[in-house]
């Protein structure tokens, strides 16, 4: 059979938000089959089973069939390339140490022509992965040679450069979990959870509460010494020295056996412990000397190494080291003994979600120095049967945490309190930690701020840890509302009027004492000040409200063309708005071209209502009404009429409903009604004289006034605020940097 043609990838989107497919990002694509629309699957001889042969793991997708091999079936009766490339990029992912289990392939209204989507945590990941998977499949198609292993490999290292490291990954999950939000905030591990003033930011175990000062105390090692033992946490004495004559000197003063270490290096860098002699403690000050500023001789404290967490001053997880040792064999180096003994352990590695690390015998200074006070050199081979000791604790990443003494953790949250860090990493050296400290000659030897976590998370030997859910707990205190982290954030949608009800909205939102953020097609609005001009009906612009610390509730205008193009800037709302479904004409491009499709977009903005919010829809459109269903809160209807069908059974069910009664508002709850003012009385109010005009705004108000009451304001300050807002942005004004530009 000839080679077929190459599948041409039209159009990629990155779907940051809420869309169409998902309530998560997606990578969309828009594919153009060419000749293969005419070859499905089981229409390319050998295919299946080359793929298959390339990705064994295709064969426990469920895909639509809904159970284990449902793929494989799919490729049997005969599937599309467009559909097979959505697996196997989602085959690439997961072997890439990305799982994702979502994916979608539909056609359009153009022949071969499909659109294929995938969850997409990363978009550079995503984008590796898709063309990866693209030439993968082309391969199988073709029957050409193709390295898997290196295009897993690719997709790998895309994954390890841009997604977060594992501490912050967990921290991540862990808020994720409690349905808390989160926006990445640079490329790297700075993260916000929550929204506007209710929002918190880490980086890895650091927080805003993890006060510069405190870990400015802690990389002191000195200094968070004294203040240790003055609030009576059993430290090791030392002594700062200056050379490696001061430091013999202070060694013989302090007592033999003892630790060279620098005063603020980290990681383990530079120590030197259980040294006796006088030449090992001359060589370890030369060593310490290039990890630090200054070097400490301090007493050495018998027993195993131990990493403490303490979150908001709780012991939540502790860990272990062990000693390292390889057997000679009286023919094999002591680096080839590290390699065949020690490295091969597969839970060794360099990658970030490696528990345990690799053993650099040339490199590493300490084990250097260890080797040199044993008579030997990585080069050296040591006879048949002997132990060498490589590492004394080698890495910290045995659980404990069901061992420690209550006197131990005690004194290690004593020890976070005292240095004043709200997450901490202590280190204990003690022999048996289910024993308290002084009676074993243990001791607390250091204080580390913005800790590792992979260690509790991943240990080598026993029980993860949920450090990620006690960071976060720290963070959100649990509380009965569960809105931790989320400011009100109330999306309008649709194309008629959506400006005016959002201006309106925030208008109210202000009255009623909080400091609202506006992104319209007005532009950017902080409370009552105009930060941007132009229209800011867009992701970015919402996101700047959700990112700022001032904002307590968060009011956004969403077209539908934002939704198709990246999405809605936040996971969930408490009030969503959908006022209409015109301007099917303006969105061609995007396959769309009637209203029934509309309704399926701007769904987006009803499915992601929390379910203690509330939908604001227009009971005079039968096909905004009948999204209702999708509300996981309640829906309040709105329409000048009292009598539309959907209002009517609305209220017969108990539910809420804005109308109008012989000129006035009728906030209605089933049969209980409210009168609220006049509607014609708020129209003339608001600067609308012409008809044409007044009669658009009706529906702006009557909209406005719906969600008001959804964000329990009260009826009285609704009117009020009606009556005061004005439709030519008066109640506004500009920041004074914009002055000059204007």
């Amino acid at each position: 059979m000839s080679p077929k043609n190459d599948i041409k990838l039209l159009r990629i989107t990155y779907l940051r938000g809420p869309n169409i497919w998902t309530y998560r990002p997606a990578l969309e694509v828009w594919l153009d089959l060419g000749e293969l629309e005419d070859f499905p699957s089981h229409l390319l001889p050998g295919f299946n089973d080359r793929l298959i042969a390339l990705l064994p793991a295709l064969a426990e997708h469920h895909c639509g069939v809904g159970e284990r091999g449902g793929f494989l079936q799919r490729l049997v009766e005969g599937t599309w390339a467009g559909h097979v490339l959505e697996h196997v990029v989602i085959e690439l992912l997961n072997l890439a140490g990305m799982p994702t289990g979502f994916g979608q392939t539909r056609s359009t209204s153009q022949h071969g022509i499909y659109r294929m989507v995938f969850r997409a945590r990363d978009e550079h990941v995503a984008r590796t992965a898709l063309a990866q998977g693209h030439r993968l499949l082309m391969a199988a198609i073709n029957d050409h040679p193709v390295d898997v292993q290196a295009v897993v490999a690719l997709v790998r290292t895309q994954v390890d450069d841009c997604y977060l490291g594992p501490s912050t990954a967990c921290i991540v999950a862990a808020a994720s979990d409690r349905r808390i939000p989160h926006i990445r905030l640079n490329e790297g591990n700075l993260v916000q959870l929550g929204y506007g003033a209710c929002q918190r930011r880490i980086w890895t175990a650091e927080t805003e509460l993890t006060s510069a000062i405190a870990a400015g105390i802690a990389s002191d090692k000195d200094l968070t010494k004294r203040l240790l033992k003055s609030c009576g946490v059993p430290v090791p004495e030392g002594e700062i020295v200056d050379s490696a004559e001061a430091a013999w000197a202070a060694a013989q003063d302090i007592g033999l056996p003892v630790a060279v270490k620098p005063t603020d290096g980290n990681h383990g860098r530079g120590v030197a412990l259980d040294l006796t002699r006088e030449a090992d403690v001359r060589a370890a000050f030369e060593v310490a000397q290039l990890h630090g500023s200054e070097v400490m001789v301090e007493r050495f404290a018998r027993g195993h190494e131990h990493r403490m967490l303490v979150v908001g001053g709780r012991l939540v997880a502790a860990a272990r080291g062990d000693a390292a040792w390889v057997s000679g064999d009286g023919r094999s180096s002591v680096e080839e003994l590290v390699d065949s003994q020690i490295n091969t352990d597969p839970r060794r590695g360099l990658a970030e979600d490696c528990p345990l690390n690799l053993v650099e015998t040339r490199t590493d200074e300490t084990i250097l120095l260890e080797l040199q006070r044993q008579g030997l050199t990585p080069d050296g081979v040591p006879d048949a049967g002997r132990q060498v000791l490589i590492q004394r604790n080698g890495n910290v990443a045995i659980d404990c945490t069901d061992q420690v003494h209550p006197a131990v953790a005690y004194a290690v949250s004593l020890a976070a309190r005292v240095v004043g860090l709200d997450i901490a990493g202590i280190d204990v050296v003690a022999e048996d930690i289910s024993r308290p400290l002084e009676a074993q000659g243990g001791a607390v030897v250091e204080v580390n701020a913005g800790p590792g976590l992979l260690m509790h998370l991943k240990p080598a030997v026993g029980a993860p840890r949920p450090v990620g859910r006690a960071i976060v707990d720290h963070l959100f205190p649990e509380d009965p509302a569960n809105t931790a982290g989320r400011i009100p954030v109330i999306g309008v949608a649709g194309s008629q009027g959506t400006q005016t009800i959002a201006r309106l909205v925030a208008w109210l939102v202000h009255l009623s004492g909080r400091y609202a953020g506006l992104a319209c097609r007005d532009g950017l609005f902080l409370d009552r000040r105009r930060v941007a001009h132009g229209n800011c009906a867009g992701f970015e612009p919402a996101r700047r409200l959700l990112m700022n610390v001032a904002v307590e509730a968060a009011v956004i205008e969403n077209g539908a063309e934002t939704i198709l193009r990246d999405g809605l800037a936040y996971d969930r709302c408490q009030v969503g708005v959908v006022t209409d479904l015109d301007g099917a004409q303006a969105l061609a491009e995007f396959d769309i071209f009637t209203a029934d499709q509309l309704a399926k977009v701007l769904r987006t903005q009803v499915d992601v209502v929390l379910p203690d919010g509330v939908a604001v829809l227009n009971a005079a459109d039968a096909l905004v009404a009948g999204l209702a269903p999708l509300c996981d809160g309640e829906v309040i209807f709105y329409a000048d009429d009292p009598e539309a069908a959907a209002i009517v059974a609305h209220r017969a069910g108990g539910g809420r409903a804005v109308s109008v009664r012989s000129d006035h508002v009728i906030l209605a709850t089933g049969a209980a009604e409210i009168v609220l003012a006049n509607l014609e009385k708020l129209v003339r109010q608001n600067g609308r004289a012409a008809p044409s005009a007044a009669q658009a705004l009706r529906p702006c108000i009557l909209a406005a006034i719906a969600t008001a009451w959804a964000l329990n304001i009260s009826p009285d300050l609704i009117s009020v605020g009606i009556e005061t807002f004005d439709t030519e942005l008066k109640p506004y004004f500009a920041a004074p940097e914009l002055f000059a530009a204007s």
